[in-house]
């Protein structure tokens, strides 16, 4: 929590963090920038949260948007999971609880990872509660094994033993070339690597992945941006981009990125986001 805190204070600008009560237990948000800007909500992926995915990118969304960076529940930032969380947790129902609260009609959305997924998962449930959605480091899945196995081949055998020099490894083997805005920053690394060592992973596993059809998928079309790094070894692969092709999806490959596409490559990826959005 200290370097959490560390992180959130190092991105230099002004925000809030506030406390949303839901179906689930306490999610946590942070907001920044004007409330008369149109709504964005951030989601982060499975194994960080918002103070260290969105480090370099706040600044700048900050002045476009109302932002809402949410600590997904059961996940390794400030929100606290409740016994209904690990009886019957529904993210539909967990992510209409926090646009309720902070009574929030219309939304955009941007998500990394399984961040993406959230985004484009509530863009098709609650279509007429999302304008758009920009999914980066994210794809489509045809199957759970996909899943599964992308996860699997990307994360191991590093994330088994969770030493300071595999945290260098896994990032590499994540990254493209770009990869010295996470690399250098020294507070960033240590932050990591505590949530690789320390975070039980399990708690996250009532986060369901659901596989959509191709007829579900098209809804989506003109509405969803999907922002893949050139190296991203988990959304950057034949299958995943044609799956995107086949249903006409909107999307684009950024030369020299990996997974970590907004630490990357933070000033494109800020100005791809705010132009779709806008």
């Amino acid at each position: 929590m200290d370097s959490y805190n560390m992180l959130l204070h190092s991105w230099e600008t002004d925000f809030v963090e506030k406390v949303i009560e839901t179906t689930y237990g306490s999610t946590h948000v942070i907001i920044a920038g004007d409330r008369s800007n149109p709504p964005l909500m951030l989601f982060h992926g499975t194994a960080d949260n918002s103070a260290m995915m969105w480090i370099y990118n706040i600044k700048d969304l900050a002045k476009a948007f109302y932002v809402i960076a949410v600590d997904a529940i059961g996940g390794s930032g400030k929100s606290e999971p409740n016994d209904e969380y690990f009886r019957a947790f529904n993210q539909i129902t967990w992510m209409d609880d926090i646009v309720t609260a902070l009574n929030i009609h219309t939304i955009n959305i941007c998500g990394v990872s399984y961040g993406a997924y959230l985004s484009y998962n509530y863009t098709l449930k609650r279509p007429d509660k999302v304008n758009k959605a920009v999914c980066l480091a994210g794809r489509i899945p045809s199957n759970s094994f996909e899943v599964i196995y992308k996860m699997m081949a990307a994360f191991l055998p590093e994330a088994l033993f969770p030493t300071e020099k595999n945290c260098e490894k896994l990032l590499n083997k994540l990254s493209g070339p770009h990869r010295s805005p996470f690399q250098d920053n020294e507070l960033l690394m240590k932050h990591w690597y505590y949530l690789l060592k320390y975070f039980n992973n399990k708690s996250m596993m009532q986060h369901k992945i659901e596989i959509h059809t191709d007829q579900e998928v098209s809804e989506l079309r003109n509405k969803v941006l999907f922002l893949i790094g050139e190296y991203d070894r988990l959304s950057n692969y034949p299958k995943a981009i044609k799956k995107l092709e086949n249903n006409k999806m909107n999307y684009k490959i950024i030369p020299d990125a990996g997974h970590a596409i907004n630490h990357e490559q933070a000033d494109l990826i800020n100005k791809e986001i705010i132009d779709f959005l806008n």
